[in-house]
């Protein structure tokens, strides 16, 4: 199937001009060659074809663009001409004239002429043949048809718009029709770390030579330093595409074990269900348990402890993890208590947070035994988890307030609701089939003996592993073929916290149950939580399991393979499975309220539930072996293709008892009559006896050279096919086959534009709009395709939802790519760079298709018939369709497959050496389409068919290929040069040779010692290299060619360094050995030693082939030309670089070689090389006295290649010269890229750009000054405006809180920074408005500190960098850098031997690098001193005396020491020799220890520069253990233009808290930065001006001392200065201001995880100047002692818990407890209020709590001895909770708990006036209430609600209690005590209770009428009434018959 257009002419176009025209048909663009020079008519006469694989639809549109071709610019569009295809498709031909129609849709007079012809595949459309355009003449060679790929090839095209011109496609890929201009090309995703100029596959890059080789590419004559480098794309461009992409990274990375450390604060919980109770929390992760300690009587528990778990192993075993944190309510020594709630989570999950963790978080609970309860209660907590080389960010830890809104705080991740409900995931297991033996056939013997049956050796169960539980299905006995057909139920809270869900079929047995497959099933591969969403569904659907080799052993050593860990081997079951998930509805009745694991039986599925069944058919071909490794070689050794056990000859045959499934393997006779069933009619009688072959046969390898072997296939290739039956899903392949090739088109993409940003070449933008114009195209490709099949058979419920969600995200993606390519320009193509990075991982994430289909193909290499090494082929990569977009990638071509040992024994070294390297084709697909199977190989062979075949079979495949063309060839390796090589020897140096491999040859270079940046410059010549098939294909494809580079040893084996891959330019016997492609160009190979890179090498290769003439025709080699070096051939003139001389290297030394455990250095000396040339500097005579070099500044001048990326690297040595001339080497450091450090001259225009006249610059606009002199001016006022201001602005709340600046210290200081810090951090969350300039944070923040928050009395504040220093300001390297010198051998990643422990110095010296002769303006410059070159200014570098002062304020987060989980800290300073310990000093059980010290050393600069600060944990017994260290080098901190030795301080006084450090005063460091930088200034003016440079700057200009008197001073104006220092043209730059940093402390034996963090900041001061004054105090406030007295007055309303004995009636006997400090230990109870009958009580009862109080951290610090063994004192700070209880006293059993209420006394609900107006309300909305605080109010009374939990977890109101609460500090309660209770001193007077308190036996009367009167009044006032009405009725009836008598008778 083809669409041909034949372009012809274009007509009427305006002016003169080149054309070029482009024609796209699905997305597909191709281009025209240019027509040159052209009038009004173009005659293009081209012919462009696209193979189709889907029919041609009649809506489907052709597009021509016609364009005017520009060299320079890009191109103009002329028009456009657009043409639906329907009279195509139906007729097959077409030829028409047209017009184009411009960008406003106008027609236009342009017109174009084209004829157009359609043929479908089944010939509907008619017949024709390529041949049938007969005007067009024969494209093959001369002409150029340039195109861009498609999706599938990989080079992606780049479209530009130039500014007021739409453009869609730029400048043209140029490419030969049927040879590739480009095949030198590059394998493997290579990054190049080198600014390749020149690369022809990227339109978007124009710089000159660019365009000079367009004009060279169409005119044909070519200067050789313009020759492209490769593709920096890294990507084989063939143009045949018969070969895929080898994999450069050889080594398994999963499965390795990694250190990762977990650390879990557990801070408080808060409102836990259930009363009084005792909670303790469980925090366990995976089989790790630690228990916090437990707190009596409280519902909401405060602990603050932390807990750090550390773990050793591979990543995806770490992150199944479950986090389990649970609640636990009175648990003890006897008992495991009772639970009250849980909470789970995966590490997987916390790690894919922000800095992988989550802060502060509310956890809720639930209980698992209860689903129907709801919230069990929240725990509020922090969970990081930290690998090897994470930082973690923690947020500044300093008083915690604004986390007590539990609701927006939750620990769960984004997205997910906070009302999760419970779900019952549904995992059914219907059957398994293809189960390996796991029993030795002895025993089975043995029984067959006995019994007389022959039993399967097997006893397989299902086991489901999720959340932390495990299901199991029943065990099938002795299957292979087992079928359970039952469903394992999980109840769990959705959406899960837990990822990944374990399907794991085992072998139950006797002793110990193995595995035999493991299957991961990630939930959210199979859901989707969008709005379209779907809940996680799966299936029925098979799921392949891979592991272990299939032979049984009873240890077998690859068991690790078969539990899911690293990459399966074999193939070995495959389980039909399904998932399904149901939202509960937790209110039905019938519900099954626990969360067990249930274990159910299912109705069995139809087969054909899971699609029908086919055939399949797989070839292989194998081109080559060779690389077979030496240990192997002696042994015959044969091939084997696997596909599920399909072609497994020795293990793969377990033969179901059953005769049910006969299709297990392929080598089964009675297959015939199913395959004569599955086989189409006509075919049915050929394929009878169509046997598999999947081995290839034994062959004896020949020798390569001293490692390798090969095999000798030579001409004759063998093949391998293999017939197999599956369920026919390739549907879900394929869909992830065209998302797979988008993605790596994107990537690819991406990688181009990351190099043209990295080498800074120009327009990047073109580029990336390019990669997003393909991602459209790619997109909306994907939705037209994958919309073909919806109905399908076996499509499960997710390939529905999934083919839905990838359709609509695939959708949106293309059309935000389109968005995303409006909005690319120059300055934001890093920022969309970063969106598109997105789309790449989500394309990745949706092509992972989570129900498998088809096994993968393994391909073992069997020796003596062991396995010994294997390759794994994903079956997706290879499989077949007829619509190009959905064949796999490696779907009939040329592969290089390499093969690797199975399981552990492919870690580390013996993973590097390639056991063998295959050519090798494959193609699978189904049997009926297999006709294709064959077109991918290379052409020029016949088939050979099996002996037995017989003459009639056409169809049956070749078991080899027999090629009659070969073709020789002469290959030219041109080793140039490597760097930045792995040190493999003890000196820190290699001896590194290089040996290539080309087929079946191999050569090495010579070994140049002790280099790690070898220089061969050698060419390797192969004669008569064999290549088989056509010449021209082998011109597009050559086979790769391996380069790996060893280092000798002179005693054993020489050591495996690093491998690369390149590709060679080929030029065939009939071309012309010239540009544009020849000479090649040298480029750059990333070398691999496994999954890290090893450096680079430096070569080309070109490929040759030798025609007729024999070798004569060749290109001459020039003979070796210096005798020294033999008969080695040096790299031609023509590829070497060309060098332009004058590179001047200038270097100033200062060397303060730390050394660590070296041999005595006396003397030593460095050498700098680079490119041969080098310097030497002066011997230090005495390296203890002094190290520092003599002489500055030395240079020299080098030949250095023009084009940067291929500068040579500088190398420095430091040797120590001995006696008698010996030299040593100490260390050697190479210098890998010299661009940092060229030169170039500073921009005249903008140095000078105020130059005339004097500019006033007003630092800022208007309204800043404002804030300037805001924050200025409050400090002017005296103490009482001060005073009276704050009382107009507080409303008097802080009257007393800070009376005065003598209350004021540093630490208000620091915290009042640390607020200014959060808040700033909120603002950027919130991304500020007003977006504040970067340029003063400083004086931002102060100036915002006053204007933003009224409230907060104005505290000069300092910066808390919440990271090193060094970070903020480029590592202080703006004069010097520091080169770690390293000697050793180098450590490989595994044994996290970090460069660290080579490191054996420092040099410090300053490099520059400009071309000669300087410029003029430069050294006109005053004082210029040629001997200095670049360095005019540079510091003397004598010792130098200097003072230093280490402040530590505190310590965070650090790593227990203890068994019990916590350390005992001090902290230790070094520095050269003398070190500071403050043991004595240790702050007990502390793992935030506040130390606020500051230490004093004297140091002499350059001896002693590196401080370390350490810090210890103190033991009784043994030696103390190091926790952290870190390390600060003060050299560069003294020396840098940031003046880091005293930071500057926003404000100047010169007393009190904010006292100015430095010995300078700010006046004079300005006037000394001025002179230094040889700026004008400073000039002080009147008014409160000062004039630097040509800026002005304002501020205030008096000052007070101790005694408040005023002064003059111009300091205030010098500090705006110094402040502002960043704003003086020329010199200026950001001062350190007065800072605390945050430097992580690392310990040596956990490389890379972080231990804790220290807060510090460290003073210089030179000791030649005037001392500094004496260090601030910054020691820890001490808390403040307070007594809190609580007067309890009356209770009402307490619920009545007794019954009387006789009466029956409700009454209490209420008391009320308090207590304050987190324990009970210091409890208090009033007296008893006995017979309460209404619930009122009376006590007048004092309670008297005295406790330590720290005002800034809101915590009350406890001193307390943990346990009666415990050796001192442990400090907890607690939040200040006043707890009140009410309870009911008992006598004989325990007292009840009623009620209780807590009261934070910083923020808790006032009071109620009466007992009416108190409520619950007061408690459920606390967060509405105002609230205050009895620190500031001192004392409050009112009435508060008591409430407990009913059994419904609903809150309900238990009683009211009238309190009082007076606060009193220590010093007033020693004045005014009181007494506790109701006792002197101030006593209270007795309360008034009613009398029933006596017992009713005393006075029965008394009683009485409490008991009844009280209780029955109504009643009894009832029964009086109506006895009165009753007596009144009898009276009535007694007297009526009198009376009426008396009537009657008249009486």
């Amino acid at each position: 199937m083809a669409l041909m257009v034949h372009l012809k002419t274009v007509a009427h176009l305006r002016g003169r001009g080149d054309r070029i025209a482009k024609v796209t048909f699905r997305g597909l663009p191709f281009y025209s060659r240019v027509a040159e020079n052209c009038d009004d008519v173009a005659h293009f006469n081209e012919t462009f074809r696209w193979p189709i694989a889907s029919r041609l639809d009649g809506n489907e549109m052709l597009e021509i663009q016609v364009y005017n071709y520009s060299k320079v610019f890009s191109n103009r569009l002329v028009g456009t001409f657009c043409m639906v295809l329907q009279k195509v498709a139906e007729e097959g031909h077409l030829e028409l004239t047209d017009t184009l129609i411009d960008d406003n849709n106008a027609s236009i007079k342009t017109n174009v002429t084209i004829e157009i012809r359609y043929q479908s595949m089944d010939g509907t459309v008619g017949v024709w043949s390529d041949g049938e355009f007969l005007d067009v003449p024969d494209d093959r060679d001369g002409m150029f048809a340039f195109e861009t790929d498609s999706l599938l090839s990989g080079q992606s095209h780049g479209s530009g718009t130039s500014p007021g011109r739409s453009l869609q496609g730029s400048i043209p890929t140029f490419r030969k029709a049927g040879k590739g201009v480009f095949s030198a090309m590059k394998l493997g995703k290579i990054k190049i770390s080198k600014d390749d100029h020149k690369k022809g596959d990227e339109p978007a890059i124009l710089d000159m030579e660019d365009l000079d080789r367009k004009a060279m590419r169409l005119a044909g004559s070519l200067d050789p330093d313009t020759i492209s480098l490769a593709s920096v794309t890294a990507v084989t461009t063939n143009v045949s595409n018969k070969r895929s992409k080898p994999d450069i990274k050889m080594e398994p990375s999963s499965g390795r074990p990694v250190d990762y450390q977990i650390s879990i604060t557990v801070v408080e919980a808060r409102q836990l269900i259930g009363l009084n109770m005792d909670p303790v929390v469980c925090v366990e992760i995976g089989d790790d348990k630690k228990y916090t300690s437990m707190k009596e009587s409280t519902n909401c528990p405060y602990y603050n402890e932390y807990f750090v778990f550390d773990f050793h192993v591979p990543p995806h075993v770490m992150f199944d993890k479950i986090i389990k944190l649970s609640v636990i309510h009175s648990k003890n020594l006897l008992r495991s208590g009772t639970l009250v709630g849980t909470f789970k989570m995966d590490v997987g999950t916390v790690y894919s947070q922000p800095e992988h963790q989550f802060y502060h978080k509310w956890a809720i609970l639930s209980d698992p035994d209860d689903i129907t309860a709801g919230c069990k209660g929240y725990i509020k907590c922090d969970i990081a988890v930290v690998g090897k080389g994470d930082n973690i960010k923690t947020p500044h830890k300093a008083n915690e307030t604004d986390e007590d809104d539990i609701e927006g705080n939750l620990l769960l991740p984004e997205g997910i609701p906070a009302e999760r409900q419970w779900a019952r995931f549904y995992v059914k297991i219907y059957r398994a089939e293809g189960l390996p033996k796991m029993n030795t056939s002895i025993m089975a013997n043995v029984k067959k003996a006995f019994i007389g049956e022959n039993r399967d050796l097997v006893d397989p169960y299902v086991q489901v592993q999720f959340a932390g539980q495990k299901g199991k299905t029943s065990v099938q006995k002795s299957s292979y073929e087992p079928i359970w057909n039952e469903q394992i139920v999980f109840t769990e809270l959705f959406p899960p916290l837990c990822k990944r869900m374990k399907v794991q079929i085992r072998d139950s047995d006797k002793v110990n149950d193995v595995a035999i497959g493991t299957h991961f099933v990630d939930l959210r591969k199979i859901s989707n939580d969008g709005d379209k969403g779907f809940l996680p569904t799966m299936g029925p659907a098979w799921a392949n399991m891979y592991g272990s080799t299939r032979q049984y052993t009873l240890m077998d050593e690859h068991q690790d393979l078969n539990e899911g860990l690293g990459e399966g081997v074999s193939f070995r079951a495959r389980l039909l499975l399904s998932v399904a998930v149901e939202i509960l509805d937790t209110t039905a009745p019938e519900i099954m309220s626990s969360t067990e694991v249930q274990v159910e039986g299912v109705s069995n599925i139809s087969e054909s539930a899971t699609g029908k069944i086919d055939e399949f058919f797989l070839f292989g071909s194998f081109l080559e072996a060779t690389m077979i490794d030496r240990k192997i070689g002696d042994k015959t050794i044969s091939f084997e293709i696997t596909i599920g056990n399909y072609g497994n000859q020795i293990d793969g045959v377990s033969k179901p008892s059953s005769a049910k499934k006969k299709k297990k393997d392929g080598e089964n006779e009675e297959e015939e009559n199913e395959l004569i069933q599955n086989s189409s009619e006509d075919e049915a009688d050929e394929e009878s006896d169509l046997v598999s072959v999947s081995c290839t046969p034994p062959m004896k390898p020949v020798i390569t050279d001293r490692n390798y072997f090969h095999l000798p296939y030579f001409a004759k290739k063998p093949c391998v096919y293999i017939k197999s039956w599956w369920q026919d899903q390739r549907r879900r392949l394929y869909n992830s086959n065209m998302m797979d090739k988008i993605a790596d088109k994107l990537e690819e993409g991406l990688n181009d534009v990351q190099e043209v940003i990295k080498t800074e070449k120009a327009f990047p933008e073109r580029r990336l709009r390019g990669v997003l114009e393909d991602l459209s195209i790619g997109c909306s490709r994907f939705v037209t395709l994958a919309n073909k099949d919806v109905n399908q058979a076996g499509r499960t419920k997710l390939d529905r939802e999934r083919l839905k969600s990838c359709m609509r995200e695939m959708d949106s993606m293309g059309q935000q790519a389109k968005q995303i390519r409006t909005q690319v320009k120059k300055n934001t193509v890093r920022d969309k760079l970063k969106l598109v990075q997105n789309f790449l991982q989500k394309l990745r994430f949706l092509a992972d298709e989570p129900q498998h289909s088809i096994p993968d193909v393994f391909v073992w290499m069997m020796s003596n018939n062991k396995r010994i090494a294997y390759a794994r082929i994903p079956s997706k990569d290879i499989l077949y369709s007829i619509v190009d977009e959905e064949t796999g990638k490696d779907c009939g071509k040329v592969k290089a497959v390499f093969l690797k040992l199975p399981g552990k024994k492919g870690f580390g070294p013996a993973g590097w050496t390639v056991q063998a390297k295959l050519e090798l084709y494959l193609w699978l697909g189904l049997n009926k389409q297999r006709k294709d199977f064959l077109n991918g190989l290379p052409n020029g062979f016949e088939e050979i068919k099996a002996a037995q075949a017989g003459p009639g079979l056409q169809s049956v495949p070749p078991v080899s290929l027999i090629y009659n063309m070969k073709q020789v060839f002469q290959l030219r390796a041109h080793m140039y040069q490597a760097r930045s090589l792995f040190a493999a020897d003890s000196s820190g140096l290699s001896d590194p040779f290089a040996r290539v491999f080309f087929s079946t040859h191999s050569q090495v270079t010579e070994v140049l010692s002790e280099t790690l940046c070898p220089t061969w410059d050698q060419l390797l010549v192969f004669d008569d290299v064999e290549l088989f098939g056509e010449a021209s294909e082998l011109r597009d494809d050559p086979p790769i060619i391996v380069v790996e580079i060893y280092d000798q040893d002179t005693v054993g084996k020489a050591e495996f360094i690093g491998r690369t891959f390149a590709k060679p330019t080929i030029k065939m016997c009939d071309e012309h050995y010239g540009p544009p492609r020849f000479p090649p160009q040298l480029e750059y190979y990333q070398v691999y030693r496994g999954n890290c890179t090893a450096g680079e090498l430096l070569a080309a290769f070109e490929l040759l082939q030798i025609g007729q003439g024999g070798r004569a025709d060749l290109p001459p080699l020039e003979g070796p030309t210096d005798s020294e070096r033999g008969p080695i051939l040096p790299v031609p003139l023509g590829i070497r670089p060309v060098l332009s001389p004058l590179f001047h290297f200038s270097s100033r030394d200062s060397l303060p070689l730390l050394l660590i455990n070296l041999a005595q250095v006396d003397r030593p000396r460095v050498d700098i090389e680079c490119a041969g040339r080098g310097v030497q500097s002066v011997l230090i005579q005495n390296y203890k006295k002094n190290p520092n070099f003599s002489i500055l500044v030395k240079w020299f001048e080098v030949d250095l290649p023009e084009n940067e990326l291929l500068h040579p690297p500088l190398n420095i040595r430091v040797v120590d010269c001995r006696a008698f001339g010996r030299y040593i080497l100490v260390g050697s450091h190479a210098v890998t890229s010299l661009r940092r450090f060229i030169y170039s001259t500073p921009d005249k225009t903008s140095t000078n750009w105020a130059t005339a006249g004097d500019i006033s610059v007003n630092m800022d606009s208007e309204p800043s000054l404002r804030k300037m002199d805001t924050v200025v001016k409050l400090d002017a006022e005296s103490d009482k405006e001060k005073k009276k201001k704050k009382k107009k602005k507080k409303g008097g709340m802080d009257e007393d809180d800070e009376p005065d600046e003598r209350v004021l210290d540093w630490w208000s200081k620091y915290f009042a920074s640390i607020e200014t810090l959060k808040e700033v951090c909120s603002k950027t969350n919130q991304k500020s408005k007003e977006k504040k300039g970067s340029k003063d944070k400083k004086k931002g923040l102060a100036a915002d500190g006053s204007e933003k928050r009224p409230v907060k009395a104005k505290v000069d504040e300092l910066l808390v960098y919440n990271k090193e220093l060094e970070s903020e300001y480029g590592n202080f390297e703006d004069w010097l850098h520091t080169f770690n010198l390293y000697r050793g051998k180098a450590g490989d990643d595994d044994e996290h031997a970090l460069d660290d422990d080579r490191i054996v110095g420092r040099f410090k010296g300053s490099l520059c690098m400009y071309k000669l002769p300087l410029s003029e303006e430069i050294t006109r410059e005053a004082g210029f001193d040629p001997n200095m070159g670049m360095f005019q200014s540079i510091p003397h570098n004598d010792p130098i005396n200097v003072l230093v002062r280490v402040y530590v304020v505190r310590a965070t987060d650090l790593h227990p020491a203890d068994i019990n989980g916590k350390a005992d800290p001090y902290v230790v300073i070094k520095l050269g020799k003398s070190e500071v310990k403050d043991k004595e000093n240790y702050i007990s059980k502390q793992l935030n220890p506040v130390f606020g010290k500051s230490f004093d050393i004297e140091a002499t600069f350059p001896m002693e520069s590196m401080l370390t600060v350490s810090v210890y944990d103190w033991d009784l017994v043994g030696t103390d253990d190091l926790i952290g260290e870190t390390k600060i080098d003060l050299e560069n901190r003294f020396y840098s233009k940031y003046r880091a030795t005293c930071g500057i301080s926003s404000n100047y006084s010169v007393h009190g808290y904010n006292v100015w450090r430095d010995p300078m005063k700010p006046s004079q460091i300005l006037a000394k930065l001025c002179k230094e930088g040889k700026t004008d200034g400073p000039h002080y003016g009147p008014g409160g001006k000062v004039k630097v440079a040509n800026r002005i700057f304002m501020g205030r200009t008096e000052i007070e001392d101790e005694n408040g008197l005023k002064k003059q001073t111009e300091e205030h104006l010098a500090l705006t200065v110094l402040n502002h220092w960043e704003e003086i043209p020329r010199v200026g730059c950001k001062l350190v201001p007065e800072h605390v940093e945050t430097r992580p402390l690392l310990n040596p034996d956990k490389p890379g995880i972080e231990q804790g963090r220290i807060e510090m900041w460290v003073d210089m001061f030179p000791m030649d100047m005037p001392a500094p004054g004496p260090a601030i105090d910054i020691s820890p406030r001490k808390p403040k002692r307070y007594e809190l007295r609580v007067i309890i007055w009356n209770t009402d309303e307490v619920i009545l818990e007794d019954d009387d004995y006789f009466t029956g009636e409700k009454s209490s006997d209420i008391f009320v407890r308090g207590w304050l400090k987190g324990q009970q230990e210091d409890k208090q109870d009033t007296d008893v209020h006995y017979h309460s009958l209404t619930g009122e009580g009376n006590f007048n009862w004092r309670f008297v709590f005295p406790f330590d109080y720290l005002m800034a951290e809101e915590k009350i610090v406890i001193s307390k001895k943990e346990s009666m063994f415990s050796w001192d004192e442990t400090e907890y700070k607690i939040p200040p909770r006043l707890t009140l209880q009410v309870w009911d006293a008992d006598h004989f059993s325990a007292d009840d708990f009623l009620g209780a209420i807590e009261l934070d006394l910083n923020r808790f609900p006032r009071g109620a006036k009466t007992a009416k107006q108190c409520s619950l309300d007061m408690i459920r909305n606390e967060h509405e209430l105002p609230t205050i605080s009895i620190f500031k109010q001192k004392r409050v009374k009112g009435w508060w609600p008591f409430v407990a939990r009913d059994e419904n977890d609903e809150m309900e109101l238990t009683g009211k209690v009238e309190a009082e609460l007076h606060l009193v500090t220590a010093e007033e309660a020693e004045k005014s005590p009181v007494g506790l209770g109701r006792n002197e001193p101030d006593p209270l007077e007795k309360p008034n209770r009613p009398d029933t308190s006596l017992m009713w036996f005393l006075s029965p009367l008394k009683s009485i009428r409490y008991f009844i009167w009280h209780n029955y009044r109504w009643l009894i006032l009832k029964v009086l009434g109506l006895i009165l009405l009753l007596l009144m009725l009898g009276l009535f009836l007694y007297s009526i018959p009198g009376y009426l008598v008396k009537k009657i008778l008249g009486a």
